[in-house]
């Protein structure tokens, strides 16, 4: 059994880590890392519902809560912590409920087909090409770019495929947790593009 588990490959060991998380035991004993997704549910206010990304930093963010700091906890300890924060706003405790909805995707660590080439474009602080390991997600990509400058436009950031295809991404929404966008994994080739931000926008 031991040796079965050693040569499963990192793909493989990431769809087993996916089913796991959906396995009340093992979101139980599962300390949270960044590039992981959180499934957030408050009972009495439907509007804080989320899917939240943790950034590289090891945090969320949630409306009312601010800025959690999540990484080397379980779902239950995050749970206690939002509570805790939006606990103000209502007239007793909220019932606060965090699942695991997806794992970090496994890298395959550094060295010869280990890494992959992206490139960046446009308003970012680090531009030109990067070589980045195998299945580094958007969020830490944008991390490594050092960010954006004041003039992007940060809710219109394209990723351009080698395939010719283009994703869309909302960087705002993804750094507010309202989406999980930023949790896509690279593609060598990808080319990310940070647009000029028009004048208004």
């Amino acid at each position: 059994m031991q040796k079965l588990i050693v040569q499963i490959g990192a793909q493989t060991l990431g769809l087993v880590l996916a089913l796991l998380a959906v396995t009340p035991g093992f979101a139980q004993g599962y300390t949270i890392r960044p590039g992981d997704t959180l499934k957030i549910e408050v009972l009495e206010d439907a509007t804080l519902n989320r899917a939240v990304l943790v950034d590289p930093n090891g945090s969320i963010a949630l409306p009312e809560a601010g800025t959690i700091k999540v990484t080397g906890q379980t779902v239950d300890a995050i749970a206690a912590a939002i509570t805790t924060k939006i606990g103000g706003g209502f007239a007793t405790p909220p019932h606060v409920y965090v699942a695991l909805q997806q794992v970090a995707a496994p890298l395959a660590g550094t060295g010869t087909g280990g890494t992959l080439d992206i490139y960046v474009m446009g308003e970012a602080n680090k531009l030109g090409k990067f070589s980045v390991k195998s299945g580094t997600t958007a969020l830490q990509a944008f991390a490594e770019m050092g960010g954006f400058t004041k003039f992007a436009a940060t809710k219109r950031v394209q990723i351009r495929h080698a395939n010719a295809t283009i994703t869309q991404l909302n960087y705002d929404a993804i750094e507010s947790g309202a989406s999980a966008q930023g949790a896509m994994t690279l593609k060598a080739g990808d080319v990310i593009i940070v647009p000029l931000r028009h004048l208004f926008e």
